[in-house]
């Protein structure tokens, strides 16, 4: 069967940078958006010209904060991908946005353009927790934002970040619960995690404050499957919460192992060609990408086939993030039965013949549960 086919802008730029993030993110500066577009549709008709006549499935543009592109770059895109592959009809087009006001009155431009679905940034709509995490919105923006946003898009969605500093599962239910009186569809719930060269990495060492111990992360995660599961929006991945259809698209074809290409410095992208499983990256310097886009006609420094093990680890690493699971191959499972069943007894998979799923206590200790089937 053929895989389905998606396509990742990186934007690198945003207009501050979070203590908080490691995405490979540069501050704003000004933008040659005629030069920008020539090389990201030069590096998307390349990897046309590799990929067998299918429709895209999803257009995503991350970052970064792929909302402070020229207009024109994210509308050229747009309409390459249209001119190149051609979108299915029910074609996701993501966007992903912060909430501050500036932003919000794109969001009909974003609509016109083609975008479909907006993905916002809001993180918290305490005021003082986005002060914390360094945020340049307040809790009023957060919510105009989401309001907005819901009139614009039929599918939008938003993330927050618990497991703050003194964090209480009391606090985080009544801050989960206000967030989904505003009826988006799907939500992303991210534990705080202290990210190697991050800001936060630092501040913690220096011992200005301590994060919550795995213990109480545990308990705001069990929180989260709580509260979203009333509310009609349960865990579809460890992180990501929807309604029924409205689960992410593009996101879905990470998770199941599709095939997507990755433009922009620093995306990653995966395709399956000639039998083999190829691994892609571009560079992270925004110059060094532009300036490989253009002398070569692909943006990408490395395409390389994936070893078989590396395909089964990232197999597993990603299939079991599902609530859903993921089917092995017949040898696979042979090869892997008894550490599956061991964990089964436990309680921490489910398995039907090659189909295994984590459990909501596996998937509560992922790395673990990996660590001991990939042993």
């Amino acid at each position: 069967m053929t895989p389905k086919l998606g396509v990742y802008v990186h934007w690198p730029y945003c207009a501050r940078l979070c203590p908080y993030c490691d995405f490979n993110v540069y501050k704003n500066r000004e933008i040659n958006a005629a030069r920008w577009l020539a090389a990201l549709t030069r590096d998307l008709s390349y990897w046309a010209g590799r990929t067998p006549p299918r429709k895209l499935t999803s257009l995503y543009f991350g970052g970064g904060t792929p909302s402070l592109a020229p207009l024109a770059v994210l509308e050229g895109a747009i309409a390459a991908c249209a001119s190149l592959w051609g979108f299915d009809d029910n074609a996701e087009i993501t966007i992903e946005a912060n909430p501050t006001d500036a932003e919000q009155s794109l969001f009909r431009a974003f609509a016109a353009a083609g975008v479909n679905r907006l993905s916002l940034g809001v993180q918290s709509f305490d005021d003082a927790a986005l002060k914390f995490l360094g945020r340049d919105h307040d809790g009023a923006a957060a919510r105009r934002a989401v309001e907005t946003a819901l009139s614009v898009f039929d599918r939008a969605t938003f993330d927050l970040i618990y497991a703050l500093p003194g964090e209480t599962a009391k606090s985080w239910r009544e801050r989960l619960r206000e967030a989904l009186t505003l009826g988006a569809p799907h939500l992303s719930l991210y534990q705080l995690t202290i990210e190697q060269g991050t800001a936060f990495e630092k501040a913690v060492a220096r011992g200005l404050w301590t994060p919550p111990d795995e213990d109480a992360g545990a308990d705001l995660y069990d929180v989260a499957q709580e509260e979203t599961a009333r509310a009609g929006l349960p865990a579809y991945e460890i992180s990501n919460h929807a309604a029924q259809g409205g689960e992410s698209r593009h996101n879905l074809l990470y998770w199941t192992q599709q095939d997507y290409i990755g433009v922009g410095p620093g995306a990653h992208g995966r395709l399956t060609e000639s039998g083999a499983r190829l691994a892609t990256e571009t560079p992270l310097s925004p110059d060094a990408y532009l300036e490989t886009a253009e002398s070569s006609g692909c943006g990408a420094n490395l395409i390389e086939p994936l070893t078989e093990d590396a395909i089964l680890t990232e197999r597993l690493s990603m299939g079991l993030r599902l609530a859903s699971g993921l089917a092995l191959s017949a040898s696979d499972i042979a090869a892997l039965a008894p550490r599956i069943d061991a964990m089964a007894e436990e309680g921490l998979l489910v398995r039907r013949g090659a189909h295994i799923a984590a459990t909501p206590d596996g998937r509560r200790l992922l790395n673990a549960v990996l660590a001991r089937i990939l042993a």
